[in-house]
């Protein structure tokens, strides 16, 4: 099961550094790690997606309090919360089949950030059923390139 964690820290260099060595010596994957600092300058927040079980989950969650820049932990898995996640395909797209990519472009809010000669690249928002929705009606056109966020997360309401 995948689990999301939202965990806020000092905002110093070297914590994320930390952070992903904690994960390493311990075997797990790191499905998808997102950082960025807050509205407080010197607290960031990671947007941690693990694999696992509740063990596994439970290990992660024990060695990241041992970390002193750690401030709090929250796994946001099973809470009610907003997820994005940003994507840019690079798409073949010769002049005869740009209006049909185009319709898809439309029909999930993406938006064409750049147009080459045969090429265009597709700037997209969403959770992660919506990019893996739009990988896979760009592929018959032909994928370039791809890159992909990790997952944003935020609880909704109150809770923070």
């Amino acid at each position: 099961m995948k689990h999301t964690l939202s965990v806020t820290v000092d905002n110093h260099p070297g914590v994320l550094a930390r952070v992903a060595t904690l994960f390493r010596r311990r075997g797990y994957n790191i499905e998808s790690l997102c950082v960025g600092r807050t509205e407080e300058p010197s607290i960031s927040r990671m947007t941690i997606v693990v694999d696992g079980d509740e063990n596994i989950l439970e290990q992660v969650t024990k060695q990241l309090h041992k970390l002193v820049e750690v401030c709090k932990i929250m796994d946001i898995t099973s809470e009610e919360s907003v997820d994005r996640e940003l994507a840019l395909f690079k798409v073949k797209a010769e002049p005869q089949v740009r209006a049909e990519i185009m319709q898809i472009v439309d029909i999930f809010r993406a938006h064409i950030v750049d147009i080459g000669r045969k090429s265009l690249i597709i700037e997209v928002t969403g959770d992660e059923g919506k990019i893996n929705a739009m990988e896979d009606s760009l592929r018959p056109f032909g994928i370039i390139e791809m890159v992909r966020t990790g997952k944003v997360a935020m609880v909704r309401g109150p809770k923070t």
